[in-house]
C-alpha cells in the first residue's frame, strides 16, 4: 500500500451507502486516507434521508454529488469496498477488495437510513484501524478519529 492510503467505495447509485462511507472515512481519517465514491450508474443527487440521517450526527454531506465509477478510480485506489448491491467493479492486481452486505437507503424514509448509516460507521471504524493502526485512538465520547483528520463540515 502506499504511504496514505487510498479507498473507493462503490454503490450502484452513490447516492446512499457509499456517501455516508466516504463521508465517515473523511471524517474519521482526516488527510491520512485519499476517499473516493462512486457509482456505475450515478443518480442526480444523494438520498435526501442520508443527507437528514448523517446531518443528525453531526456531519453535512448536502454539497456532495453522486460521481460516475471510472477505471482510473479503481486503479488509484488500495482498498475498493462494494456496498453489498452487486455492482461490478474493475479488478486491477494488487488491489484489496470488500463487499460490505447492507441494506440500501433508496426509497426509505431517514428511521430506516439510521440503522444502515450507524453500521456504515462500525465499519468504517475498522478499516480505519486496520489502514492506520499506530494513528488511531477515541475521544470521550468513542469516536476514532486520526491526528489531523478534517474534510467535512460537522454542527
Amino acid at each position: 500500500m502506499t504511504p496514505r492510503p487510498s479507498v473507493l467505495f462503490v454503490c450502484v447509485h452513490n447516492a446512499g451507502r457509499s456517501q455516508m462511507a466516504a463521508a465517515w472515512l473523511t471524517l474519521l481519517a482526516g488527510d491520512r486516507v485519499e476517499v473516493r465514491s462512486a457509482g456505475s450508474a450515478p443518480a442526480d443527487q444523494v438520498n435526501p434521508a442520508v443527507v437528514e440521517a448523517m446531518r443528525e450526527v453531526g456531519v453535512d454531506i448536502s454539497a456532495q454529488s453522486p460521481k460516475i465509477l471510472t477505471y482510473e478510480a479503481v486503479r488509484e485506489s488500495d482498498v475498493c469496498v462494494t456496498m453489498g448491491c452487486g455492482d461490478a467493479c474493475p479488478v486491477f492486481p494488487g488491489k484489496r477488495y470488500l463487499d460490505w452486505k447492507l441494506d440500501d437507503p433508496a426509497g426509505q424514509g431517514v428511521e430506516a437510513v439510521r440503522p444502515i448509516r450507524d453500521e456504515i460507521k462500525a465499519r468504517v471504524e475498522g478499516l480505519v484501524a486496520e489502514l492506520l493502526p499506530a494513528d488511531t485512538t477515541v475521544d470521550a465520547v468513542g469516536v476514532r478519529s486520526v491526528p489531523g483528520a478534517s474534510g467535512l463540515r460537522t454542527s
